[in-house]
C-alpha cells in the first residue's frame, strides 16, 4: 500500500459552519495540523487552505478546501495535480451519516455513500480509489431531516464524541502514513467506538 502524501478534509468555509457535523473533515485536519505545529494558510491556486507536516520522516500536504462541500474536487483535483500526488496517496477525511457519532473508520476504494464531497470528488477525480477517514456524525432517523441534520451542530455529547473519534484517528495516523493502512484500520476499528 502507498505511503499518504496528502490528508484532505471536507467541510464548508465561514463562521457559520464551523462547529456543524458536515464539518467534521475540517475538524481533523484541524486538529492534526494543531498537533504537529502547523499554520493553515490559503492557497487561490488551490481554492483551499494548506499546510505541509512530517510524520515518521515522511512530507505530508494537508488541504481544506474552500470551495463549499458540493464542489470539492476542484481544489483536490488542483492538489493532485500540481503537487503530482496520485489518489491512491491521499487521505479523505469526511462526516459519516451512516456510522453513530464517535465512530471512525478507516477504508480503501468504495461508492461514494450519497455524502456530496465525495461525490464531487468521483466526479473530478476519475473513481474512488483513495483512502477514507469516515468520522461518523449519526442520523436523524428521517430522510428528509437529512440536509438540517448535516449542517447543523451537534450536541455537546454527540461533539464530544465526534473530537474523541478524531483523536483515536490521529493516535493512528503515522501507520497509515507510512503504508502500514490495514494495521492502522485494525487498530482505529477495535479501539472504543460508540
Amino acid at each position: 500500500m502507498a505511503d499518504l502524501r496528502l490528508i484532505v478534509g471536507l467541510g464548508n468555509p465561514g463562521a457559520e459552519h464551523l462547529r456543524t457535523r458536515h464539518n467534521a473533515g475540517y475538524w481533523f485536519v484541524d486538529a492534526l495540523a494543531r498537533r504537529e505545529g502547523a499554520r493553515l494558510g490559503i492557497d487561490s491556486k488551490l481554492r483551499g487552505e494548506i499546510a505541509r507536516i512530517t510524520i515518521e520522516g515522511r512530507s505530508v500536504w494537508l488541504l481544506k478546501p474552500i470551495t463549499f462541500m458540493n464542489a470539492s474536487g476542484d481544489s483536490v483535483g488542483a492538489a493532485l495535480r500540481y503537487w503530482k500526488i496520485a489518489p491512491e496517496e491521499m487521505l479523505v477525511a469526511h462526516d459519516d451519516l451512516d456510522l453513530p457519532a464517535g465512530a471512525a473508520r478507516l477504508k480503501f476504494d468504495g461508492g461514494h455513500g450519497g455524502q456530496n464531497g465525495l461525490r464531487d470528488l468521483f466526479s473530478k477525480v476519475g473513481d474512488g480509489k483513495f483512502h477514507r477517514l469516515r468520522l461518523g456524525i449519526g442520523h436523524p432517523g428521517d430522510k428528509d431531516r437529512v440536509l438540517g441534520w448535516v449542517l447543523g451542530k451537534p450536541s455537546s455529547l454527540d461533539e464530544a464524541s465526534i473530537v474523541d473519534a478524531v483523536g483515536r484517528s490521529l493516535d493512528v495516523l503515522p501507520l497509515a502514513v507510512k503504508g502500514e493502512f490495514n494495521e492502522a484500520m485494525k487498530r482505529l476499528h477495535t479501539n472504543r467506538d460508540t
